[in-house]
């Protein structure tokens, strides 16, 4: 299948046709991408179906979007909130989802 490209906080991502956003995330290493209000904590996806929410992020700017459900598209710009390379950058490898 031939690759799409998005990008994530400015960075490019590549994904295939027919992957949700969370999917490309996944297939990337990319764990997490938002924190919990409160405390901080890493979150990704959890239930992969859209009920729980812990999978939200800015899609087109479009913010609250859940990537479990959002199906990816060429050029789509996805915006987690957090500057590149900050401490609060989306979480790669084995981190906490």
């Amino acid at each position: 299948m031939p690759e799409i490209q998005l990008s994530l906080d400015g960075m490019p991502l590549p994904a295939r046709p027919g992957q949700t956003v969370g999917a490309a995330l996944t297939d990337a290493g990319i764990s997490a991408w938002r924190t919990t209000r409160n405390e901080g904590r890493p979150r990704g996806l959890f239930c992969g179906i859209g009920i729980c929410f812990d999978c939200l992020l800015v899609v087109d700017g479009v913010p609250n979007q859940r990537a479990c459900l959002t199906p990816v598209r060429d050029g789509m710009t996805l915006d987690t909130g957090c500057a590149p390379g900050g401490p609060e950058t989306p979480t790669q490898g084995g981190g906490a989802a």
